[in-house]
């Protein structure tokens, strides 16, 4: 006899995410088990109360599948970038930045400087993995080798990298964030710009001191030089190495999609190994796959380079798509339909209805593991709230981008936490407090939703702090 579908009761919902927690930290704290184990244990947790609230068993595997499919475009950008990571290091590409990064770049500025460097990478490419995968490693060597501590330097980089993610008309996240919504994409970015701006500059200027905290002027570059020495060494040095790069920038700046935009970037990659490097062709070509694997001499550096190619992403797809199963499952048994009811009653302003969108997009990163999911959670959950207040969409829109893409980096089990602390290699605890960009962006949102600053309303007798041509377009 089947049993009747219905929502899980709020005991339910808490069984679950209690349970999610205490299988996560158990697993990872407690018995050192792999994080994708730890994620795979508790499919089994929703799995039961599924059962128990009426679904089959085939029909939550639907949800299992439909969560995992939801998140697919992730996983192929996760591969792409693989392989351009193993031949741009392995073509100079990556090493050449990082000889002239050393050579023209004042240690005391280094910080900032590489927060800029990154944020203009994802502005132009809209893609915080490629950033980081190319760009990003290129400023791990440099500030590695001004002795700056890497936990730092990787706050800066990721920072950098989400301006990009947050703002970019060429970031999916942005674009689906706006369609999600119910905005006009540039509409969007414009209202972002009210919370992004005042974020870049404090944490430019934090970046900026803490670089001459470390870095007075008068500072040991012994290790920059021995850098320089060593990649000198090994790669063929030269300032064609850079124009794979420029390529990609440009070819993702013209709104080419960036899947195979990335794939050509290493080709390129490859090209210029078996060119330059004296590489022979099959082994050029190996390293799409196997990544590059370097024996300079200088230990930081071989850890640094030896990564890449799309074997080093395999275990990173494996966590993300047990990652993606959860978020479908939750979808599937309601549970996010359940937490939406419950936040409906609750935020009564706009100062609430801020903060209940942003917790959104956190769970849907910390229980869904992705950026996609938790910009649909944002958005999904809370979007009644918005229309049922008359707060126009672009907070809806603005709201979740804080929520939900600017926290992906911050769990160290979803796409962004996982791919930015493999591929810079430092945990995601480690770095997590200099992600000051993404702290300020969010800080700065919950302030303006708690004072009616910059919220605008559909009706314009409510219309806060706005201009009047956007209240003529709302």
């Amino acid at each position: 006899m089947s049993v009747e579908k219905r929502l899980p009761t709020l005991g339910e919902v808490l069984f679950v995410l209690i349970s999610f927690v205490v299988i996560m930290f158990v697993s990872i704290v407690q018995f050192g088990i792999p994080i994708q184990l730890a994620l795979l244990a508790t499919w089994f947790v929703i799995i039961l109360v599924g059962l128990k609230i009426g679904y089959s068993y085939k029909e939550l595997q639907d949800g299992i599948l439909k969560g995992i499919y939801d998140g697919l475009e992730a996983v192929l950008i996760l591969i792409s970038v693989g392989a351009l990571i193993g031949t741009w290091i392995s073509g100079g590409i990556v090493p050449g930045i990082i000889y002239y990064g050393l050579s023209i770049i004042d240690p005391s500025i280094f910080l900032m400087a590489a927060f800029f460097i990154c944020a203009i990478t994802s502005l132009a490419t809209g893609t915080s993995f490629g950033s980081a995968g190319t760009a990003g490693i290129a400023m791990m060597g440099i500030g590695a080798s001004f002795d700056f501590p890497v936990a730092l330097v990787a706050g800066a980089v990721i920072s950098g990298c989400y301006v990009g993610d947050k703002l970019s008309p060429l970031s999916d996240t942005t674009v689906m964030t706006a369609s999600l919504s119910k905005v006009n994409v540039i509409r969007h970015i414009k209202s972002m710009l009210y919370v992004s701006a005042p974020a870049f500059v404090i944490a430019a200027l934090l970046f900026l001191g803490m670089g001459f905290f470390f870095h007075s002027g008068n500072g040991d570059l012994s290790q920059a030089e021995s850098t320089m020495t060593a990649l000198n060494d090994y790669f063929n040095i030269s300032w064609y190495m850079i124009i794979p790069a420029v390529v990609v920038i440009l070819l993702l700046a013209l709104k080419m999609p960036s899947i195979p935009v990335i794939l050509f970037g290493a080709l390129l990659g490859s090209i210029w190994a078996f060119s330059f490097q004296g590489m022979s062709v099959l082994k050029s070509i190996n390293i799409l796959y196997s990544g590059n694997s370097i024996d300079s001499g200088v230990d930081f550096i071989d850890n640094l380079l030896n990564r890449g190619g799309i074997e080093f992403m395999l275990s990173v797809i494996v966590l993300i798509l047990f990652a993606l199963g959860v978020g479908g499952l939750m979808e599937k048994t309601g549970i996010l339909k359940a937490i939406c009811n419950s936040m409906l009653s609750w935020a009564d302003n706009a100062g609430k209805t801020t903060l209940s969108t942003i917790l959104s997009g956190f769970f849907g990163n910390f229980f869904g593991g992705a950026a996609y999911v938790s910009v649909i959670t944002a958005s999904k959950i809370t979007e009644e709230n918005y229309d049922r207040l008359n707060i126009d969409r672009r907070l809806l829109s603005r709201n979740t981008e804080a929520g939900g893409t600017l926290t992906t980096p911050m769990v160290p089990w979803s796409d962004g936490g996982v791919f930015m602390a493999t591929t810079l290699g430092v945990s995601t605890l480690t770095y997590l407090p200099f992600l000051w960009f993404n702290f300020l962006a969010i800080i700065i949102t919950l302030i303006y939703g708690f004072t009616n600053k910059f919220i605008w309303y559909t009706k314009t007798e409510n219309y806060s702090d706005a201009e009047p041509k956007d209240i003529a377009n709302s």
